[in-house]
C-alpha cells in the first residue's frame, strides 16, 4: 500500500484516472464523481424552481465560503466569490486610491492574472515595480523595501507558479504594508488544499487572500475567492448590483452608490450558481474522505519526492534537464524541471499518453492524491523515452 490514498481512484471515475497518467494535479484536478452529480442537482433545481432558484443557490454558495474560510484557516473570515480570480483582483484595484497612490509593488514571478494587469496599468503611467521573484527566500523583505506612502498595493503569491516554491515571511510584507497603509494582496491558489495555510501564524491577518477551486480544490471552474481584511470600507468602482442587495429595496438615487458589509462591497452580479452547487459537494466529499490539509500535504510530498527520486534515477543530463533546487520543506505541490526543451517534453508526454505542462522554461509535474506510486514510476519511464526521442535542435 503506496502512501498516497490509491484507493481514491474509483470516486473519479467520470475522469478515467486509474485509466490514465495524469500529471496535471497542480494545473487542472480530476473531480470527483459527486461533482458531476452536484451540477445535475444545479439543473434541475432551476427546472423546478425557475427564478425561485436562488435561495438554494446562496445555500451553495455560503457552503463554499465556509469551505474556502477552512482552508485558510480563517474561522470568521469574510469572503467574496467569483467565477475568476482576475474579476475579484480589478474589483480590489479599482477600489484603491490610485490617483493618490500610483505605485503598485510585485514580483516577475507572479501568475497571468497579476502580471498581465498591472503590465496594462503599466502602459497608463502607473509606477509598477517588480522585484526578482528568485531566490524566494529574500523575497518578502526586498519587496518590503520598495513599499513607502505612494504604494497602493502589494501584490504576491505564497507559492510561485512556475516552481512551487514557497515563500517565506510574507509578515515582512504584511508589516510594512501596514506602517505605510498600504494594501497587502497575496495569491495562495498554488498554496490551498497541497500545503496548509494559516493566516493567522503568517501574520496575514489584515491581508486581502486570493485563490481558487481550479487547481488542488478539485471543485473546477467558477469558484474563485477574495478574502476581505475585518472593517474593510473600500468602494470597488468595478461593482455589481449584488453588492447592494442588502439594501436594494431602498431609494439608492437620494444618496449615491452604497455597498453592503464586508466582501459584499466586492460581489458581482447575476452568475451561474451551478460552479457553487460542484464546489460544496466537493468540500463535503474531501471532509467525508479525511482529505484535510495536512493530509494532502502528507500525500504530497510522497508524492512529488518519489518523483523527484525517479527523475534523478534516470541520470538525465543536468545541461538538458534537472530538478529545481530548493530545499524539501520549500517544495509545494508539483515537480518543477528546468530544461529549455520544456515543450518538446511536453509535447513527447502527452503523445505517450503523459498529461503535463510547462511554463516558460519549467516543465512542471503535478501528481494528486488519486494517483498511486506505480502511476508515477510509470510516467518517469515514459519521460525518459521522451528524453532519448527528443528532436535535434533547429533541425540538425
Amino acid at each position: 500500500m503506496s502512501v498516497a490514498h490509491c484507493d481514491l481512484a474509483p470516486y473519479y471515475s467520470r475522469f478515467r484516472v486509474a485509466e490514465r497518467l495524469l500529471l496535471t494535479g497542480h494545473s487542472h484536478q480530476a473531480w470527483p464523481d459527486v461533482a458531476f452529480d452536484a451540477q445535475q442537482r444545479a439543473w434541475l433545481d432551476a427546472a423546478e424552481l425557475v427564478d425561485e432558484k436562488w435561495e438554494r443557490a446562496l445555500d451553495q454558495a455560503a457552503r463554499v465560503r465556509a469551505g474556502f474560510r477552512q482552508l485558510l484557516n480563517d474561522g470568521d473570515g469574510d469572503i467574496a466569490l467569483g467565477q475568476n480570480t482576475h474579476e475579484l483582483v480589478t474589483r480590489l484595484l479599482s477600489a484603491l486610491p490610485l490617483r493618490q497612490r500610483q505605485r503598485l509593488v510585485t514580483s516577475d514571478g507572479e501568475f497571468h492574472t497579476i502580471r498581465r494587469q498591472l503590465d496594462r496599468l503599466q502602459e497608463e503611467g502607473f509606477d509598477v515595480v517588480k522585484v526578482a521573484a528568485r531566490p524566494a527566500d529574500t523575497l518578502a523583505d526586498r519587496l518590503a523595501r520598495f513599499v513607502d506612502d505612494k504604494t497602493a498595493c502589494v501584490l504576491v503569491s505564497s507559492v510561485l507558479y512556475e516552481t512551487a516554491e514557497i515563500v517565506p515571511s510574507l509578515d515582512i510584507i504584511a508589516s510594512a504594508c501596514t506602517r505605510h497603509g498600504t494594501a497587502l494582496l497575496v495569491d495562495a491558489y498554488h498554496h490551498l488544499n497541497v500545503v496548509p495555510f494559516d493566516i493567522r501564524a503568517f501574520g496575514l491577518e489584515q491581508a486581502f487572500i486570493t485563490g481558487g477551486g481550479y487547481k488542488y480544490c478539485q471543485l473546477g471552474e467558477g469558484n474563485s475567492f477574495l478574502r476581505v481584511p475585518p472593517q474593510c470600507r473600500l468602494r470597488p468602482v468595478l461593482t455589481g448590483w449584488f453588492g447592494e442587495f442588502s439594501t436594494l429595496q431602498q431609494n439608492h438615487r437620494a444618496r449615491g452608490v452604497e455597498y453592503g458589509a464586508g466582501a459584499a462591497r466586492f460581489a458581482g452580479a447575476t452568475y451561474d450558481p451551478t460552479s457553487h452547487y460542484r464546489g460544496a459537494a466537493v468540500f463535503v466529499f474531501h471532509v467525508d474522505q479525511g482529505l484535510t490539509a495536512e493530509e494532502l500535504r502528507r500525500i504530497s510530498c510522497h508524492q512529488v519526492g518519489l518523483l523527484k527520486d525517479a527523475f534523478e534515477a534516470l541520470d538525465i543530463d543536468a545541461a538538458v534537464a534537472r530538478v529545481e533546487p530548493m530545499c524539501t520543506d520549500r517544495r509545494a505541490g508539483f515537480l518543477a524541471i528546468r530544461t529549455d526543451r520544456a515543450s518538446d517534453f511536453v509535447h513527447g508526454l502527452r503523445t505517450r499518453g503523459v498529461l503535463a505542462d510547462f511554463r516558460g522554461d519549467f516543465l512542471r509535474l503535478g501528481p494528486a492524491p488519486y494517483l498511486n506510486d506505480n502511476q508515477l514510476r510509470d510516467s518517469m519511464g515514459v519521460l525518459r523515452e521522451v528524453h532519448d526521442h527528443l528532436p535535434p535542435r533547429n533541425g540538425h
